[in-house]
């Protein structure tokens, strides 16, 4: 038997089976998305207990992937990292020095700052295209748990059970209008739930772009569709109404101007089928609509629109008169933080993220500032070539999501958003490791 021949079987193992690196981060995924309804629903103490939890699995795969070589494969990615990483902990180090931490908080910051994304690069590094696969469908798999949800908590009262927490009252629920609760999933609070959305975008229409071979499957994609496209109407949330919009008229225009050929003919009978389900969901939750209409004209009333998004990408205005050279302590800003000081979860020092990493971090805020736009930059780039070669928009609205997650989700004051953008980070990734993925892949014939 040929060498070939005697490594196939094991190569087809590789690519159809999970590894541990697959098993951890789809259990991180999990409990980031579920911890919220455990804390909610059942016990309010698991909070620390599933944090704990996820972190170490989090440690694991970034163990797991040094110890079997997948990190120091990616030479120049692992070293940029290190040495990011060693000019964090001598500044967090300075600052304890300088008075402006203390080692527990310092303890934080360097978790907000460091861990996750290293969990993103190490899970990029290690997992195979079954582990990829896998995580893709867990993902939109949960958009069918949330869609359900989202319209019982939409059309409930907001001291009903599902909306409130086991701990909480009707004062604490979040609405968007008067009755009319802005919808959480099995998040705790409406950031998580907004934040959950913009992940799983990509994820969708990855496979509603991708082929399916049975009709179970295109029953399963077209309901994935359906149910993100309705959890987005009834979220009450402005940001998810707005991203969700984007990405959708993003993959149909990417996906029309990426097609050759008859391919193109094929893509304009999708995006007016897609439209046409669009219209049908849209008009079937004609009322959701018209709160997230109220909302808008609420919001306005408080708000300039375009002053707040300048706000949210560049942080508030008063930030770059307060932050100093120093800053004020990493992990300062976040709400693990500001519970183990306080008792209470809330922010502090800033709202916004950019904001956040300024005030905490002083120079070194800036420096991390300006390597995550390097990283959007190269990332971007990348995934355009990408979804050009492979005539797919799925590249271009992973880092759509990347690019959005790193300038503006609370990663370092929020532990749901900093577990969610590792992840998203993962994603990002591994589109460039595994770029010829196909999500369903036909069955093996058995020896």
């Amino acid at each position: 038997m040929s060498t070939t021949a005697t490594h196939f079987p094991h190569a087809l193992s590789q690519r159809t089976t999970l590894s541990r690196a697959g098993y951890a981060f789809i259990g991180v995924f999990l409990i980031v998305v579920l911890e919220g309804a455990v804390r909610k629903w059942a016990v309010s103490s698991a909070t620390l207990p599933l944090i704990l939890l996820r972190d170490l699995l989090a440690i694991y795969l970034i163990f797991h992937a040094w110890s079997n070589g997948s990190l120091r494969r990616q030479k120049r990615v692992t070293s940029v990292l290190l040495a990011w990483s060693c000019l964090v902990v001598a500044w967090g180090l300075l600052q304890l020095v300088g008075g402006e931490s203390s080692p527990t908080v310092l303890l934080i910051g360097l978790r907000f700052w460091l861990l996750y994304i290293w969990f993103g690069v190490a899970a990029a590094a290690a997992m195979n295209e079954a582990d990829y696969r896998a995580a893709v469908l867990v993902g939109v798999g949960l958009v069918l748990l949330m869609a359900p949800l989202a319209i019982v908590q939409h059309l409930s009262p907001p001291g009903a059970r599902i909306n409130s927490q086991v701990d909480g009252d009707e004062d604490s629920v979040f609405v968007a209008v008067a009755g009319v609760v802005r919808t959480t999933g099995t998040f705790s609070f409406t950031l998580g739930y907004a934040t959950f959305l913009a992940l799983v975008a990509p994820l969708v229409f990855a496979l509603v772009g991708a082929r399916k071979r049975t009709k179970g499957q295109m029953l399963f994609v077209m309901s994935a569709f359906g149910g993100f496209v309705i959890a987005s109407v009834v979220s009450g949330s402005r940001t998810a109404v707005i991203y969700s919009a984007i990405m959708l008229l993003v993959y149909f225009a990417a996906r029309f101007w990426l097609a050759k050929g008859k391919a193109k003919a094929r893509a304009a009978v999708a995006i007016v089928l897609g439209m046409a389900l669009v219209g049908v969901l849209l008009f079937a939750f004609s009322g959701a609509l018209e709160v997230t209409g109220q909302r808008f004209e609420q919001a306005s009333a408080d708000e300039d629109f375009w002053t707040r998004i300048i706000t949210i990408f560049i942080g508030e205005p008063f930030v770059y008169n307060d932050v100093t050279w120093l800053g004020a302590g990493l992990g300062l800003g976040s709400n693990l933080a500001n519970y183990v000081r306080t008792g209470s979860g809330y922010f502090t020092i800033a709202e916004v993220e950019a904001g956040r990493i300024l005030l905490e971090g002083g120079l070194i805020g800036y420096a991390f500032t300006a390597f995550k736009v390097l990283v959007i930059v190269w990332g971007v780039s990348k995934s355009l070539r990408l979804a050009y070669k492979l005539r797919s928009p799925y590249p271009i609205l992973l880092w759509m999501t990347v690019s959005l997650a790193m300038l503006t989700w609370s990663a370092i004051g929020q532990l749901t958003a900093h577990g969610l953008l590792g992840i998203m980070l993962a994603f990002g990734l591994l589109v460039f490791r595994h770029p010829n993925m196909d999500f369903f892949p036909p069955r093996s014939s058995p020896a």
